[in-house]
């Protein structure tokens, strides 16, 4: 059974900073690449940051420099280190598993398989 679930949500004014986490499970062959994304209210979803098994990482450029994604595939957790946040990431995070290295197309969510059932972030 695949799974992930999120936390670190949170409200935060502007400035500060939170790190999510992606607990994934039901099989390392589920989880090839993995990405964070998010929707706000009124938009449609996007891709912020994915990274592949061996670590290579993608990042938006709209949180470029201010935000990481990271992975311990021993302890089976997705990272999203949001520093400098502002009120326009304010957003309701998901987290995104795939079984395939999709690379380039990271940021599409119909590449995806699996998905967790995200974690608020408001900016004030």
């Amino acid at each position: 059974h695949v799974q992930l679930v999120e936390s670190g949500g949170g409200s935060v004014q502007a400035g500060g900073s939170l790190r999510l986490s992606c607990v994934f499970s039901g099989g390392s062959d589920n989880f090839r690449f993995m990405g964070w994304f998010r929707q706000a209210p009124g938009k449609e979803r996007e891709g912020v940051a994915a990274i592949d098994s061996d670590g290579t990482t993608s990042i938006a450029d709209s949180v470029k420099g201010r935000f990481t994604i990271s992975r311990d595939n021993a302890k089976n957790t997705l990272y999203l280190q949001m520093d400098s946040l502002k009120p326009d990431d304010t957003a309701m995070y998901y987290c995104a598993g795939s079984r395939f290295a999709i690379h380039n197309r990271w940021n599409l969510e119909y590449e995806y398989n699996y998905w967790g059932q995200g974690t608020q972030v408001t900016v004030s």
